[in-house]
């Protein structure tokens, strides 16, 4: 998973940059402090989502510390078919990088305090998307480095399923010229379409 940043997007006005940085915080706080059992139930419909799609190259996300956490859905699919790849993140202003992995695959130490596989590099059908935030008409708050806008607007094609814990739910998000919305967002208790 990407790591926070604290510049923001090129782009953003000042009001709406201003709003996301105080959002951020906000959501931060509460992903600390839900209850992670919950988390499982996200890996539910994640699974009942992904499975009839399958066979697929999938991106997912190791996660940091505070994050849901998809290792165990991510053996569930590499089982049930998926190939599986995770982020490497690059040097900020590129998307990110997908390579492949699989149970036995070594990780490497990422930036940001992150891992990736150290596996060859495959463009994903469908990625999965973390959240800090999000709201009912599919736009999504992430950590401000811009990674997860920079990759889906260099994927047009992909299926981008964010999910996060219902708690991130927001009435409404403010948008920037380079946000991205997801095609679907699931959560807990359900799974949003927008596409």
């Amino acid at each position: 998973m990407v790591a926070p940043h604290t510049s923001p997007p090129q782009g953003d006005s000042p009001a709406v940059a201003a709003r996301k940085k105080e959002l951020r915080q906000h959501c931060m706080a509460t992903l600390k402090a839900r209850d992670v059992a919950l988390d499982s139930g996200i890996l539910t419909h994640l699974h009942t989502l992904l499975y009839p799609q399958l066979p697929a190259v999938v991106a997912g996300v190791w996660p940091l510390p505070h994050e849901v956490n998809l290792c165990p859905l991510c053996h569930i699919l590499v089982d049930a078919g998926a190939t599986m790849v995770l982020p490497e993140t690059p040097p900020r202003g590129q998307p990110l990088i997908f390579r492949r992995w699989t149970p036995d695959t070594p990780m490497m130490q990422g930036r940001f305090g992150t891992e990736f596989p150290a596996g060859p590099v495959l463009q994903p059908a469908i990625i999965l998307v973390p959240l800090l935030g999000f709201d009912r008409t599919g736009n999504r708050l992430g950590y401000g480095g811009g990674y997860y806008d920079r990759t889906l607007a260099a994927l047009p094609d992909a299926l981008s399923i964010g999910y996060a814990p219902s708690c991130q739910e927001l009435d409404s998000l403010p948008t920037g010229p380079y946000d991205r919305p997801l095609s679907c967002i699931v959560t807990e208790k359900e799974i949003l379409r927008f596409d």
